[in-house]
């Protein structure tokens, strides 16, 4: 029996765990819609739970680099897994918790889950890759994942909005968080009994501090830090603000706005498949300034276009018989130009980290924990996004994201740069 064959059912669940780090993530911009119908909370708190989730990431990155290193993959997995087990658990306790009580318990359980996603990010791509044998089979099984990571992104809004009714309740999502706790309890049990072949983490003879320190002397790693902040902020507040906007307009309602917002991530899977198949021919540098500038252009256009003019977009629909079909929904073009943007955040990630880490040789592994701790920008930027439209509009709260898309893309033309080739590496 050959390698890939004996490991066929730890790769399956590696690959659903792709896709739970998703599902979990982008459960938290949806429900947004869940607490401020039943807690009649405004646009900031509504993304609380959104910004619990990320903000986890700040205080679980460097730690779990350390538990990394201490009890090795398999173990931080197992680990993982059974702390967004209790993370979705006490999110499901939130819907019998009392009035009083149920937002702060519903926060709880979403920083807790973070804390999962967070660990999770550091295992699932080694430990795929090691599954597979390495080399092009390893690549090929983490682009899988990938791409079953944004079908998720995809699927999730729109299934949150299928469920919520007219006036939501966290007990509409239940069956969501039903299905989390299963494949969290299936994989934990599946990883504990089989017998996996471990990653390899090269250890340095350096202490963590100095290879955090060491890293952060580069100009463009601390540029591509904050860039990387930026960009997630920008990838979850996007599609998260524009499901509050459509969910409160009368003419398109909750259940085609989470179809809506689905579609963005569904168009973030068709750029990152593009991306990969174009990585190879086009610059990092080329790509992000390319992506970056063009958002620019389409958040413009959202801001600016009339709320009056509506378009036609293919979306899922439901009907008032409960019935799914494919159809067009009639959206303000603003929409449209928002749902757009998805093409342009898809290959972000990986641009910004190949530019940001490039020549810092032996900080690497510092660097990308580091980059880890940054992903928090995905839950505050879209909390600041979330109190502008309080004090303004909805659409004004994009002139955040526009601010945001212009910083990367003055990353990418300019900060970027190695400024710093003097340092040794070795």
């Amino acid at each position: 029996m050959t390698q890939n064959k004996s490991y066929a059912l730890p790769i399956f669940m590696m690959i659903l765990l792709f896709g739970m780090i998703s599902f979990v993530t982008n459960l938290a911009a949806p429900m947004g819609n869940v607490l401020k119908d039943q807690f009649g909370v405004a646009n900031f708190l509504g993304m609380l739970g959104n910004a619990a989730n990320f903000i986890a990431y700040a205080v679980m990155g460097i730690p779990g680099g350390i538990l990394l290193q201490r009890v090795g993959y398999k173990k931080t997995a197992l680990i993982a897994i059974a702390v967004g087990f209790i993370g979705v658990f006490i999110q499901y306790l939130s819907g019998h918790a009392s009035q009083e009580s149920a937002f702060g318990v519903y926060l709880l359980g979403a920083f807790i889950s973070g804390f999962s996603m967070c660990l999770l990010n550091t295992v699932v791509n080694p430990m795929l890759n090691t599954l597979g044998g390495g080399g092009n089979k390893g690549n090929q099984l983490i682009q899988v994942g990938g791409s079953f990571n944004s079908v998720m992104a995809t699927f999730t809004p729109a299934f949150v909005g299928i469920l919520i009714g007219a006036q939501a309740k966290i007990t509409d999502v239940f069956p969501v968080m039903y299905i989390a706790m299963a494949v969290f309890a299936t994989v934990f049990v599946v990883l504990y009994f089989v017998s996996i072949p471990e990653p390899f983490a090269e250890q340095s003879t350096l202490p963590l501090k100095a290879l955090m320190s060491g890293a952060m002397k580069f100009r463009h790693f601390i540029l591509g830090a904050i860039a990387i902040s930026v960009y997630v902020g920008v990838e979850v507040g996007t599609p998260g603000i524009m499901n509050l906007w459509l969910s409160a307009t009368p003419t398109v309602g909750k259940v085609t706005a989470g179809f809506v917002a689905g579609t963005y991530w569904f168009l973030m899977l068709i750029g990152r498949l593009a991306g990969a198949s174009l990585g190879s021919k086009i610059s990092s540098k080329t790509m992000l300034s390319f992506t970056s500038g063009l958002g620019l252009i389409l958040i413009a256009l959202a801001i600016f276009s009339s709320e009056s003019t509506m378009v036609s977009l293919p979306v899922i629909q439901k009907s008032a018989a409960g019935a799914l079909s494919f159809g067009l929904a009639q959206v303000p073009i603003n929409a449209m130009f928002i749902v757009l943007v998805g093409l342009c955040t898809s290959i972000m990630w990986g641009g910004i980290f190949n530019l940001a880490v490039e020549g810092l040789g032996k900080y690497l592994a510092a660097a990308s924990g580091i980059f880890m701790v940054m992903v928090c920008g995905g839950g505050l930027l879209p909390l600041l996004q979330g109190k502008i439209v309080d004090l303004t509009s909805y659409l004004s709260s994009y002139w955040l994201i526009f601010i945001c898309l212009g910083y990367l893309l003055f990353y990418a033309l300019i900060g970027s740069k190695n400024v710093n080739k003097d340092i040794p590496v070795v």
